[in-house]
C-alpha cells in the first residue's frame, strides 16, 4: 500500500522575508487555528510587541500581510531616510525588520535602495525617535526561552537566529560574541522568526521543500561603500541552497527569510506531483509588475508520486547511487604570500561559488614553505575563478584539469534527542546511508548545557 506523507512547498520566486513566510503559512490555517495563533503571538510575552493579520492584494493576487507594531509603531509608518543610530551592519537597510543586527560603531545611512537587507521585506521605519538598546545573541535567546512557546519552537527560533549570527560574524569579520541587535529591530524580527516556527509547528509537514530562491539583483549603499545584492550575510546563509538573481533590481531575500528556510527546508527543487490541499500568500508592502508574494502550499505526495518528482523518502529502503557530476580543477603554487592575504583569497572564491577551496602544504625550490592552492567549480565559473586566482594571489600561471565529482544525496532531517529537536545530515549512496549531528545545533546545545562539542556528539549518537 502506497505511504502518504504531508508536504509544505515554499515557493520564494519572489524572494523570502520573515513576515511574507509568516503570512503565508498563516493562511494555510483554518479560521479557528488563525485565531488561536493571534491570540498566543500577542500573549507570547515579548513587551510591546502587537501582531496583527490584514488581508492584502497583489498583482490582483489576494493574500494577507503581518503587521508588527513595536509600542504601537509599525515598521514602514515612518519615511526612513538619513537617519543616524548604532549598526552592526557594513550594509544598510530599508526595511529594518529582519534581525536587527547592529554594529559598535555610529555611522549614518542613506536609503535610496527598493529592499532592505537586514532586516525585514518591505518595511521602512524611522528610528530617530528611538532610544536604541543593544542586545547580543544570548539576550536573543533568553528573548525567545522567555516566552510561552513549546520547547520545541523556542529550539526551532534559536538555531534560527544562530544562523543568522553566524553569517553576520562572517561577513563582518567579528566573533559571534561581538554581534549585538538594536532592540526595535530585534523584536520585530523575533517575532518574525518565532511566528515562522510556531506556524510550522502548527501545520505539522512531514517534509518542507522550497523552490530555488530569487535574490535580486543590483547594489546595496552604505555609510562606507556599496555591497552587492544578496548582501553579505543573506549570501552566507545561502550557500548551498539554489538562488539566482532574477530580473528584478532590489533586494528579494533578507537574511531572516534566508536562515528560516536554511533551518527548515530539506529540499529545494521546482513544485513536487502534489495533491494540493491548501495554498497561501504571503504579501510584502512593495508593488511590482509580479505579484510579490511568498506563496506557501501544503498537500500530499505518496510514494510513486515521490519517486517520480524526486522527493526524498525516507521509507525507500532501496538501494541509492550517489550523484556525480563534472567539474573543474584549478591550482597553484605559492610560496610568497602571508596567511591572511590566502585566506582572503580563498574566502573571495568561496563567495564567487567555488565548491571547494583549500590549501595543501608543500615544500618549493629553495626549500622555501609553501601551499597548494586548489579549488574546485563548475565548468562555467572556470573563467572567473581563474580571474580570482590572478587578482587575489601572487601567481603567474594555474593549471586546470577536468575532474568528476561524486558526492552523495544528502537531506536534512528533524530528530528528537534528550536535548530537544536536533537536525542531522542524511546523506544517501552506493547502498550507504549515514548521518551527522549539524555543528550550529551541536554548537547551541554545548553552550546552552555546559558541555563540550565531543560529549554533546557522544549523546546525540
Amino acid at each position: 500500500m502506497s505511504e502518504k506523507k504531508k508536504v509544505l512547498y515554499l515557493d520564494c520566486g519572489m524572494g523570502a522575508a520573515g513576515d511574507m513566510l509568516g503570512a503565508a503559512l498563516y493562511e494555510l490555517l483554518d479560521d479557528h487555528d488563525r485565531k488561536k495563533y493571534i491570540e498566543e503571538i500577542n500573549s507570547a510575552g515579548i513587551e510591546g510587541v502587537t501582531v496583527e493579520a490584514h488581508p492584502d492584494t497583489k498583482a490582483g493576487i489576494a493574500g494577507t500581510h503581518m503587521s508588527v507594531k513595536i509600542d504601537g509603531v509599525e515598521e514602514g509608518d515612518h519615511d526612513h531616510h538619513d537617519h543616524h543610530h548604532e549598526h552592526h551592519h557594513d550594509h544598510h537597510h530599508d526595511h529594518d525588520h529582519d534581525h536587527g543586527f547592529e554594529d559598535d560603531h555610529d555611522h549614518e545611512h542613506h536609503h535610496d535602495h527598493d529592499h532592505d537587507h537586514g532586516f525585514e521585506d518591505d518595511h521602512h521605519h524611522d528610528h530617530d525617535h528611538h532610544h536604541h538598546h543593544h542586545a547580543s545573541l544570548k539576550d536573543v535567546h533568553d528573548m525567545i526561552e522567555a516566552t510561552s512557546f513549546s520547547a520545541n519552537v523556542k529550539a526551532d527560533a534559536c538555531a534560527v537566529y544562530d544562523l543568522i549570527a553566524a553569517a553576520e560574524s562572517r561577513a563582518h569579520g567579528k566573533e559571534v560574541s561581538e554581534i549585538h541587535f538594536h532592540e526595535v529591530g530585534m523584536k520585530d524580527a523575533v517575532i518574525d522568526v518565532l511566528g515562522a516556527c510556531r506556524l510550522i509547528e502548527m501545520i505539522s509537514p512531514d517534509e518542507i521543500i522550497a523552490s530555488p530562491i530569487r535574490t535580486g539583483f543590483g547594489d546595496v549603499k552604505c555609510a562606507h561603500g556599496i555591497v552587492p545584492v544578496p548582501a553579505p550575510a543573506t549570501a552566507y546563509l545561502l550557500e548551498g541552497i539554489p538562488a539566482y538573481a532574477g530580473d528584478i533590481r532590489g533586494e528579494m531575500c533578507t537574511p531572516t527569510g534566508a536562515a528560516i528556510l536554511k533551518h527548515f527546508a530539506a529540499k529545494y527543487c521546482e513544485m513536487p506531483a502534489m495533491i494540493t490541499e491548501a495554498v497561501g500568500y504571503g504579501c510584502g508592502k512593495k508593488e511590482f509588475e509580479r505579484a510579490n508574494c511568498v506563496r506557501a502550499m501544503i498537500g500530499t505526495v505518496s510514494d510513486s508520486m515521490a519517486n517520480e518528482s524526486g522527493i526524498s523518502n525516507p521509507n525507500d529502503q532501496s538501494e541509492k547511487k550517489a550523484s556525480s557530476t563534472g567539474v573543474v580543477e584549478l591550482s597553484t603554487n605559492i610560496d610568497d604570500m602571508t596567511g591572511e592575504a590566502l585566506g582572503f583569497a580563498a574566502e573571495s572564491m568561496r563567495e564567487e561559488g567555488a565548491l571547494d577551496v583549500y590549501f595543501t602544504p608543500v615544500y618549493m625550490k629553495k626549500n622555501r614553505p609553501g601551499y597548494i592552492l586548489t579549488v574546485l567549480c563548475r565548468s562555467e565559473d572556470e573563467e572567473k575563478m581563474s580571474g580570482l586566482f590572478f587578482k587575489h594571489t601572487s601567481t603567474w600561471g594555474i593549471r586546470r584539469r577536468d575532474v568528476e565529482r561524486r558526492y552523495m544525496d544528502t537531506r536534512i532531517e528533524k530528530r528528537d534527542t534528550e536535548f530537544g529537536p536536533v537536525r542531522f545530515k542524511v546523506g544517501e549512496g552506493y547502498g550507504i546511508t549515514k548521518s551527522k549531528p549539524e555543528y550550529e545545533d551541536i554548537a547551541r546545545i554545548a553552550a546552552e548545557k555546559s558541555l563540550s562539542v565531543r560529549e554533546v556528539i557522544e549523546r546525540l549518537n
